[in-house]
């Protein structure tokens, strides 16, 4: 991090606070992107994005005011933008409820993550090159897209109350795409691999090959596969496709803000709104968010307001116990925030957001699970979720599916979408397999203005009831 960007930051605070705000943080961020894209093993583009700058968060009169600047030349700057955000809280005022926060503790720290191989664009290039020959290999294979990057950031959160917190890392992504074709069907399937630390998250025993190679045999093989009829019965999901569904109908309510009603014009509510105490699924279903995975990419041990991250319990044993909270909310709710407190960067004020929201592992063996079915079906990886403004009803559709017949696995299915309500969903979860994932998750929308947001998301194969259809 600049130290002269760093050096900004206090002084803006400083200043802040000498004008009559009652609060004021500011994250100064840095962050550089390197990103590339590969077509049928011919390289499209390659980008370097360079950014920085400040944003700046405070309370006068009790209400919040924001502002941004990028690459600031002058603390005259700064003083501007705070003065403009100090005129704008005062306007506001007589409009809104006065913000009551949760006291934290301060701190003074500066976190370097590991990083054990440090990943350069030329390296990720030639990785992608020959994950785009792999798929091209296999038979009905039309096109593949590698979209390969990595982001170097350095976070600087500093608060009047006289924190100073510094966060480094990198993050390392690479998205595929493999396309069969053949007597006019079309079929395609994708996979995104990576997380927080460096090349050795997609290259480690050959991660990133291996799983170009499957994703471009399933995609071939999904020409020939059948259409699945629309029924209610059995699914044993993978962890992949939970992933998603974690995400969106368990990780989404949990979040405070929603359950307030405060992202209903946007992004939408949460069905569970007062329902903290009650039974919402199964003695099987175990939610936490945790951001202290190592690796994942929603991995950080301080939030945008400068909590400190720890796991938090969000369903246990079916029981809905706590919801994620920023420091506002948490005293609305009579508890503690948990530091899922972020923003995409210091251009928005930071929301509520999951960091690594999962269901819990269990105690069975995918394989067993399996064979306790009579009828019903395997689902497997996370494509495209369509759920309703308060994560009641959904419907997300899967890359492929397979049936079960009498514990064995049958018939490959294609465009498959998997249909229910949350609660009747939930209550039908009867096992957890001992497979845990975590798996990546780079493009979740909130707010408005929109923030898209990197995160994890995971969970173990898990079986329940839902309703199966084939789309054509």
């Amino acid at each position: 991090m600049d130290t002269a960007l760093q050096e900004l930051a206090d002084r803006g605070i400083k200043h802040a606070m000498d004008s009559g705000a009652q609060y004021c943080d500011i994250r100064a961020e840095e962050q550089e992107k390197k990103s590339a894209h590969i077509e049928n093993k011919e390289i499209e583009n390659v980008r370097t994005l360079s950014d920085s700058g400040l944003g700046i968060r405070l309370i006068k009169e009790g209400v919040w005011g924001f502002c941004s600047i990028t690459n600031p030349k002058s603390f005259d700057q700064i003083k501007e933008k705070i003065n403009g955000a100090i005129k704008n809280s005062s306007h506001t005022t007589q409009n809104k409820k006065t913000v009551d926060q949760y006291s934290c503790e301060t701190k003074n720290i500066k976190i370097n993550y590991p990083v054990i191989k440090k990943p350069s664009i030329d390296e990720l290039i030639s990785v992608g090159l020959e994950c785009s020959k792999i798929i091209l290999e296999t038979p009905r294979i039309i096109k593949s897209v590698i979209s390969p990057w990595y982001t170097t950031n350095s976070k600087y959160f500093a608060n009047s109350e006289g924190s100073k917190i510094e966060q480094n890392f990198t993050d390392v992504v690479t998205d595929m795409i493999a396309i069969a074709h053949e007597a006019g069907i079309t079929q395609a399937i994708n996979v995104t691999e990576g997380g927080r630390g460096g090349l050795e998250q997609i290259t480690n025993e050959d991660k990133i090959q291996l799983k170009s190679k499957e994703i471009a045999q399933k995609a071939s093989e999904l020409i020939f596969a059948k259409s699945a009829k629309e029924e209610m019965g059995t699914v044993v999901m993978n962890p992949d496709f939970v992933s998603l569904l974690t995400h969106e109908i368990l990780g989404h309510p949990s979040e405070a803000d929603r359950v307030l009603g405060k992202e209903m014009a946007w992004a939408g509510g949460s069905w569970w709104k007062g329902e903290i105490g009650k039974k919402i699924g199964s003695d099987n279903l175990n939610v936490f968010d945790d951001p202290t995975i190592k690796e994942s990419l929603g991995w950080y041990y301080f939030d945008d307001e400068g909590v400190e991250t720890k796991k938090t319990k969000l369903v246990e044993n079916g029981i809905l116990i706590n919801h994620m909270q920023n420091r506002e909310t948490a005293k609305i709710f009579n508890t503690v925030p948990t530091g899922n407190m972020r923003a995409t960067n210091y251009r928005f004020m930071p929301l509520i957001r999951m960091a690594c929201t999962c269901i819990g592992n269990g105690d069975r063996k995918p394989d067993e699970i399996i064979k306790e079915v009579k009828n019903g079906y395997l689902i497997s990886n996370m494509k495209i979720p369509s759920i309703d403004m308060k994560r009641y009803n959904w419907s997300i559709s899967c890359q492929y599916a397979q049936k079960i017949e009498d514990g064995e696995i049958t018939d490959l299915l294609r465009d498959v979408i998997v249909m229910g309500t949350a609660p009747e969903f939930f209550e039908s979860i009867d096992a957890c397999g001992n497979d845990f994932t975590v798996r990546p998750i780079t493009n979740c929308g909130k707010g408005d203005p929109m923030q898209s947001m990197i995160m994890g998301n995971g969970g173990p194969t898990i079986r329940g009831n839902a309703t199966v259809k084939s789309v054509n």
